[in-house]
């Protein structure tokens, strides 16, 4: 790629430079979502939810292979897994090694890459929630900045679907006036044995 030619990348494209083949599937299954074309399924899995139309902006081939390999419900790494899935991941790596973005062994971003997320990345700074922002501009964001755009901009599909990590919570025990401890007694605000020890 020589310095006065511009490649424009497509969200998926971006995820993959960004953060390698799961990125770039977790674009496509956002993309799905935002359609209608899919939804969160059984805890920490997608699934097919409706009919797939390129409405909003065209579909890629990874779009496609993925609403295909979703007609049987998957989490993302099954998903990211599954052959045509894996075909489409590597037909977009070979259009960015092609274009000088990615080197093919050992996988690496190239400088120009950099310099493409970089660019990218001042255009499409990390949202701070979904209101009022288009389909393509989410998918963006979500290429560019990984978990924390998927958490302003579709925070119960992705925890529910299973594409950001659940949030583990380190100390379970009720509150002394909670719903799970109507009684109240034991530790807590200045009760009971005076808190956690």
């Amino acid at each position: 790629m020589d310095s006065g030619t511009t490649v424009r990348l497509e969200p998926h494209e971006v995820a993959l430079l960004r953060g390698g083949p799961r990125a770039a599937v977790t674009v496509a299954v956002l993309a799905l979502y935002l359609r209608g074309a899919a939804d969160a399924g059984r805890p920490g899995t997608v699934r097919v939810s409706g009919e797939l139309s390129g409405a909003g902006h065209a579909l890629s081939a990874l779009d496609q292979a993925v609403y295909a390999a979703l007609q049987q419900p998957a989490g993302i790494r099954e998903l990211s897994g599954r052959p045509a899935v894996r075909q489409e991941v590597s037909a977009v790596r070979a259009g960015l090694v092609a274009a000088g973005l990615l080197r093919a062994l050992p996988p690496r971003r190239t400088r120009a890459a950099r310099h493409a997320l970089a660019a990218l990345r001042a255009q499409h700074p990390l949202p701070a929630r979904r209101k009022g922002l288009p389909t393509a501009d989410a998918l963006f964001r979500v290429a560019l900045h990984g978990d924390p755009a998927l958490a302003a901009l579709a925070p119960r599909f992705a925890m529910r679907a299973g594409l950001t990590a659940r949030v583990e919570v380190a100390d379970t025990r009720p509150l002394r006036h909670s719903a799970r401890n109507p009684g109240g007694a034991g530790w807590g605000c200045g009760g009971g044995d005076g808190g956690p020890g």
